[in-house]
């Protein structure tokens, strides 16, 4: 495949197929994902070209289709599992976090678990309970597991293959929010900056802000509202959640002396804070003001009519950075 412009789903779909292309070991498995190609049709296609044995559609039991996943590793496949939405994921934590997160530890190294297992992560889609979750969280708590987080296209092709290819457990939130926004994707060139790697993705001088995912854009959006006022913010895209890519922002902050934080995911216990307290700790004497945070709520996702009202937007974010510049 040539170089293209591709939205993100089939950023990703791409991805599966050049993956899968490469080493037959390779196979999907989840909701819908055959014939259908997905609710999101991140897969279609792949069901025609690869058959029923290697594009399985699964029954509606999220634990069993992780469960067998960690069968298949065992036997030297490649499972690449799909969750059909971010709050049908929980069925599922369990084997993650005890089976998957933890056979390579369990065997003395004896037994790799290269699983990928594909999560629709986000807000701001007008969808109903257990769709719009942010439980990015839950799993960097967990040892043992990857985990990356795509805002872009050529990220999305790319962390797929590589995710693929990696040894260990790979979770991937991708930005469903953002699924149909194109981007060039150049699939014959791998990216010099590993997906283990936070991004700059705008350079600036008066605080850095980071963001992942589906809260790109905003953190985008606000670093040019800044600018309007004379406020340079520099921009980074985390991109990887686990293991988080501290030097990176570390250098950032040592620069610019400020910090703020945008996630969807409540700030309650979020991965905001995790990343708040290291920086305050590595950065205490370039620090000209606390490291904040803007996220979601500490509430139930709200219904999809107030969800506009749960959700960082770009006054909250010119807030917080507001308050960055009083100190």
């Amino acid at each position: 495949m040539s170089s293209s412009t591709l939205p993100i789903a089939k950023a990703i779909t791409a991805g599966l197929r050049d993956a899968m292309r490469v080493d037959d070991k390779v196979l999907l498995m989840g909701e819908d994902i055959g014939v259908l190609g997905g609710v999101f049709r991140v897969t279609d296609g792949l069901h025609a070209e690869f058959g029923s044995q290697r594009v399985v559609d699964t029954p509606l039991a999220e634990a069993g289709i992780v469960g067998t996943s960690v069968g298949l590793a065992v036997r030297g496949y490649r499972p690449v599992v799909e969750i059909q939405f971010d709050g049908f994921v929980f069925p599922a934590f369990n084997q993650i976090t005890t089976q998957v997160a933890k056979m390579h530890n369990r065997t003395h190294g004896a037994v790799h678990m290269p699983i990928v297992i594909r999560i629709p992560h986000g807000g701001g889609i007008g969808a109903i309970e257990h769709h719009s979750e942010s439980p990015e969280a839950l799993f960097a708590h967990t040892a043992g597991l990857r985990i990356l987080a795509p805002s872009n296209a050529q990220d999305a092709y790319w962390m797929t293959r590589q995710a693929i290819e990696c040894e260990d457990p790979v979770i991937m939130f991708e930005p469903k929010k953002r699924y149909w926004v194109k981007g060039d994707v150049d699939p014959d060139h791998r990216p010099e900056l590993s997906p283990w790697e936070a991004a700059v993705v705008r350079p600036g001088t008066d605080a850095t802000l980071l963001a992942w995912g589906p809260s790109m854009p905003l953190a985008l959006e606000s670093a040019e509202a800044a600018a309007a006022d004379g406020i340079e913010l520099e921009v980074i895209d985390a991109r990887s959640l686990s293991p988080v890519d501290l030097p990176t922002i570390a250098a950032s902050v040592k620069r610019t002396g400020r910090l703020l934080i945008v996630h969807e995911a409540p700030v309650v216990g979020g991965l905001g804070g995790e990343i708040a307290a290291r920086i305050s700790e590595e950065c205490f004497y370039h620090l000209e003001a606390p490291v904040l945070r803007v996220g979601g709520y500490h509430l139930p996702y709200p219904p999809a009519r107030m969800e506009h009202a749960y959700l960082p937007d770009l006054d909250r974010v010119l807030d917080g950075v507001d308050r960055l510049l009083e100190h």
